[in-house]
This record gives structure tokens, sequence and C-alpha cells, in this order.
């Protein structure tokens, strides 16, 4: 069994195995999930755990016939197990990797209006060339995914950040440069017109993202820089509804093009317009440039990009 050392006033063991299930009960904060997802009857996972317990002379949890809940002394347990269980799966993989076969776990995230590259297509080739890697995949705000690779909680991430900006602290690659369309109900006044500005729209109702996300600053940045104020009245975490608020006349909206084109061209309801100076927006493959795993390493290879060596 493979071990590693806790060390308290004598020298104690505490194996992979008990590691496990502490972060499968403070994932789930139940006894009888946890053991299912670990796979054993749930008496074998509570007397280990109750061992562990013993061994540490702390309680990691704090029970009733209702709830489940980490103590303080569980919580900085938790920290601890959830590192050695990620430096036992890296030690793994990295062994693997050096006789060709590239194993492990891959998180991967995606903004929702990823359009430089088609995401499950990428995952498909991926899979067919390293069956297995587990691949995980986490959708969320540019900013957002950012801070989950700095955290090491996720290994790689399709972002879209305003022009001028960039991840702070990541390896990145441009995957590709966009402007924003103006989307109208197909019956708008603007719904014919070859191009418009700012100016001209300014006046507008607007459906937009939430405000402060990296999505929203797009267009919040331009219509600043232009010296223009409008007024956003609906704010939405996702396109779709974005969009089908604009179909019932409730707004307009700026999007990405190469996002939004190939969904209007089946709407009849949507009319998109070119706008002379309206946002522009990059797409990035982002990831960690300290020591990227031999998965991520192989899906950087897969979308043809070579990875710098690591910076001290």
């Amino acid at each position: 069994m493979v071990v590693i050392t806790v060390m308290k006033e004598n020298d104690r063991f505490v194996d992979l195995q008990q590691l496990r299930y502490v972060v499968a009960v403070s994932d789930t904060l139940n006894f009888t999930r946890a053991a299912e997802r670990c796979q054993v009857v749930q008496s074998a996972l509570s007397h280990r755990i109750a061992a562990l317990e013993r061994e540490l002379g702390v309680r990691l949890f704090a029970r009733s016939s209702r709830r489940v809940e980490l103590t303080d002394a569980g919580a900085a347990f938790l920290v601890g197990a959830r590192d050695c269980l990620a430096a036992a799966e890296r030690a793994v993989a990295d062994a693997a990797a050096a006789t060709g076969v590239v194993r492990g776990r891959l998180a991967v995230g995606v903004i929702v209006t990823t359009a430089a590259v088609d995401v499950p297509e990428l995952l498909q080739r991926y899979r067919a060339q390293h069956p297995d890697v587990q691949v995980v995949l986490r959708s969320g705000r540019s900013d957002e995914l950012a801070a989950a690779i700095r955290a090491g909680e996720l290994d790689i991430a399709f972002l879209g950040l305003p022009e001028g900006e960039r991840p702070a602290g990541l390896e990145t690659v441009v995957l590709d440069h966009d402007r924003h369309v103006l989307v109208v109900p197909a019956g708008h006044r603007l719904a014919g017109a070859a191009r418009v500005t700012l100016a001209e729209i300014a006046g507008e109702t607007f459906v937009d993202f939430v405000a402060g996300t990296p999505a929203r600053a797009q267009s919040d940045r331009a219509f600043a820089t232009a010296g223009l104020a409008r007024d956003v009245a609906y704010e939405a975490g996702v396109v779709e509804l974005i969009t089908r608020l604009v179909a019932r006349g409730l707004g307009i909206a700026l999007l990405p093009s190469a996002f939004i084109r190939p969904l209007a061209a089946d709407d009849p309801g949507l009319a998109l317009v070119p706008v002379a100076d309206g946002p522009r927006r990059l797409e990035y493959l982002a990831w960690s440039r300290f020591n990227p795993s031999p998965a991520t390493l192989a899906m950087l290879d897969v979308l043809g990009v070579r990875a710098r060596p690591a910076r001290s």
C-alpha cells in the first residue's frame, strides 16, 4: 500500500485511501454518498475515517444523525489531503508519460461564447489519441477560469477578453481576433442597415452580460472610449437568454460575431448589423506556466501549440 507520512508527536502514517475518503465526505457531506463515490460499503469508509481521527488525535467531521460538517481541524487537514492526492496522481501520470502513455486528469475551462475552437470536436480528437486521460469540462467567466488555472483547479482554458487585456500570470496563445456585431429583432428599424456606429445606437435599450464580467467589459469599454452612456435594462449570464430577450423586442445587444452568426442564421427572429466602432475581443488559450502536466502538454500538442519551458 502507498503511504504518506504525517509528522506529529511521533511518526504516523496515513494512506492515500484514507485521504480519498476524507475528500469524498467533505465534498458530499454525507457518508453514504461518499462511500458510493469511493465504491466501498459505508461501514468500511466510516471505520477508516474514525481510525484516522484516532491516529491524528482530532475530529475531522462533526456528525449527527442528520448532518455532517467539517471541523476546523478537518478543514485544515483537507487542504493537505487534496494536495497529497494531486501529487500522487501527478506522480502516476509522469511515470506513465515516461513510457509514452498519457494518463491522469485534464480539467478544461471554457467560456460559453468560445468560437475559435470547436470544443466538442477537439475533445473528441483528444480522447481518440489519449483514451486513458479523464477529461473534466467546466464553463464559466474568463476571469473565473483564469483564476482557477492559477489556483491549480484547471489545467487549461479557452477565454475571451477585451482587446488589449491579457490573462495575468498564465501562458497564453491568441486564437482569434473578433468584432462584436449588433443583434436586433428582425423587425427593428436598424435590421436592414449596412453598418451603424455606437453613437447611433447609444439611445437604445440594451440587453447584456452581468456588470463586472469580462464579457460585459468589452461593450462597456467601447462606449466609455467613445464618451457615450447607454441603458442596460436586462442582464443575463447566458447568451441564449440574451438572444431570447432581443427576439422579444425588449432590447438590443452586442455579441461576438464569430459566435453569434451561426446561431442567428437559424433564428429568423434576429438580425445582425456590423458596428463600425464596436467592441473587439481576443480569444485566448491559457494554461499554467509552471510545470504543465503530461495531459496538458498532450492537449497543447493536439492544438498545435508548443509549450515553452517553465520559468523560475
